[in-house]
């Protein structure tokens, strides 16, 4: 980007009464950025609608340079007017207020706008104005302070009551701006509910079946040896274009992954090399970045963290793996309050989370068809409450047939799936015997729903909600074309009968 060059040498700054203090050791020249104050005036000269953007940040008074002052209030009476803010117009106004040679002449308005800046980064350098604004007004209390303090008979209340003054007007004054730290995330609320992408699409999944949303953190829990970090290698390697699907669900691609490999990160790069071939080079050098080891404080102690890194990283997706290293301690609840601070902090800036964790070693032990429920999720239940979906891999260390849980879900719950990993290539698919589309196309003679729940639990009397997730898993088959459904009958003398599903890839085949 060119910046507009500087006024002629004959056009002051704000008087030197209002600049610093030498001899009190501040400096002659008080914080300001002209750049920034030429960016701005430029965009708005290009742009007459980015006016109305600014005018919510500055004051006329918040500009450093008068000329620059009174080039703001002519575009502001241009724009009420509803009049052009080109080089042009503004010249012709300021020649009818006698103001146009004081402010450099019609040259020095060609030069702020031959910038080109664009309309969306005026309120960023409107910020930079305003802040060194307020860090100059600040200094001149200061100055005045010093002096009041150094004249003979001086009043100590009376100074603090002239100091507390200006202070109280200068807070009043940055709470009322747009940019102030009270108002920098408010939007209103149609805004909130129809731009702030509360209905995109899914990072994994569908939007009737949702792993991963956008703009909430996905967790993946379970004891040592599972498969966590072999599913999650997946994920990210579909994030990064290499594939379309994990476990038969689109996955979205990102820009850029940084994956913290906290945890033995020798182990996991082991793990993600068994998916990687020399055909993914290049998208592993554009795309992905790997953080090695312990981070340089825990994200509880520095909730910005995770934002600077993915920031300083162009990353839009954070893999954090595991939570245990991030954060100092996982049962303490203020802690996990903190964290969460850090993720959504992350989150609000654009940047998709994945965690990796663990479960309660209190109940490793636990049967292996019982459903785990959150409170199996290692520490604070804060951890746990601040994440969009929760998935759950059950089963033993190094078992390659494990099921995976869906415990807290963004739309519709996944699942429960039976998985196969194949440790030697690094991947991970569906059981063949119990997806419902195969036990399907099994039965010539079609299903119930009640049918698909006996098999998908293992239970001669299935529970009503094992039935409800059978139906919902048939219906989605009928969704997709793969299956047909006849109606039931009503109950009578003779009895009703229930829906039955009859697989309809099988139908095709047989046909052909």
């Amino acid at each position: 980007m060119t910046h507009p060059t500087a006024p002629p040498p004959d056009m002051p700054s704000r008087p030197a009464a209002r600049d610093g203090a030498p001899g009190l050791g501040i400096p002659s020249v008080p914080p300001h950025n002209a750049e920034a104050e030429q960016a701005v005036l430029g965009s708005c000269m290009y742009d007459p609608g980015v006016v109305d953007e600014v005018r919510a940040v500055l004051d006329g008074s918040d500009f450093y340079r008068p000329h620059h002052e009174t080039i703001w209030h002519a575009l502001l009476t241009l724009r009420a007017a509803d009049a052009p803010t080109d080089p042009i117009a503004l010249g012709e106004h300021l020649a009818g207020t006698g103001d146009l040679n004081r402010v450099g002449g019609p040259s020095y308005l060609h030069q702020l706008v031959s910038g080109m800046h664009a309309g969306g980064s005026a309120a960023y350098y409107a910020g930079i104005v305003r802040e060194k604004a307020g860090l100059r007004r600040l200094q001149q209390t200061g100055v005045r302070t010093i002096q009041r303090a150094q004249e003979p008979g001086a009043d100590p209340d009376e100074i603090r009551a002239a100091v507390e003054t200006e202070l109280r007007d200068e807070r009043e004054k940055a709470l009322a701006s747009g940019q102030g730290r009270l108002s920098r995330y408010i939007v209103d609320g149609w805004k909130f509910v129809t731009e702030t992408g509360a209905d995109t699409e899914p990072l994994w999944g569908t939007r009737e079946q949702t792993v991963w949303s956008s703009g909430e953190s996905l967790m993946i829990v379970g004891p040592p040896g599972v498969g966590k970090t072999t599913l999650a290698h997946q994920v990210v390697l579909a994030r990064l274009g290499l594939h379309d699907t994990v476990l038969d669900m689109p996955v979205s691609p990102s820009k850029r992954v940084l994956y913290l490999a906290m945890d033995r990160p020798k182990q996991i790069a082991k793990a993600m090399a068994r998916r990687v071939t020399p055909d993914h080079q290049a998208a592993l050098r554009d795309r992905l970045a790997v953080w090695q080891g312990p981070l340089p404080t825990t994200l509880d102690k520095e909730p910005d963290l995770l934002a600077d890194l993915a920031a300083a990283h162009q990353a839009d997706t954070i893999v954090i793996d595991s939570l245990k290293d991030a954060v100092s301690t996982m049962v303490d609840d203020s802690l996990a309050v903190a964290f969460h601070n850090a993720r959504m902090r992350a989150l609000r800036n654009g940047v998709e989370v994945m965690e990796l964790h663990h479960q309660r070693k209190a109940t490793a032990d636990a049967p292996r068809g019982q459903r785990p429920t959150l409170d199996r999720v290692y520490g604070s239940t804060w951890i746990t409450s601040g994440a969009g979906s929760v998935l759950f891999i059950a089963g033993e260390a190094g078992d390659p047939a494990v099921t995976l849980h869906h415990l807290k879900t963004p739309t519709g719950e996944i699942g429960p799936l039976q998985l196969i990993h194949d440790h030697t290539r690094g991947t991970t698919r569906i059981d063949p015997a119990l997806d419902p589309s195969q036990l399907l196309a099994a039965h010539p003679g079609g299903m119930t729903t009640r049918d698909l729940a006996t098999l998908l639990s293992g239970e001669a009397t299935p529970t009503r909600g094992a039935v409800e997730k059978a139906r919902r898993a048939l219906d989605r088959l009928v969704a997709k074309g793969k299956a047909t459904k006849r109606e039931g009958t009503a109950g009578g003398s003779g009895g009703g009968q229930q829906a039955r599903y009859y697989s309809a890839l099988r139908h095709i085949s047989a046909v052909s």
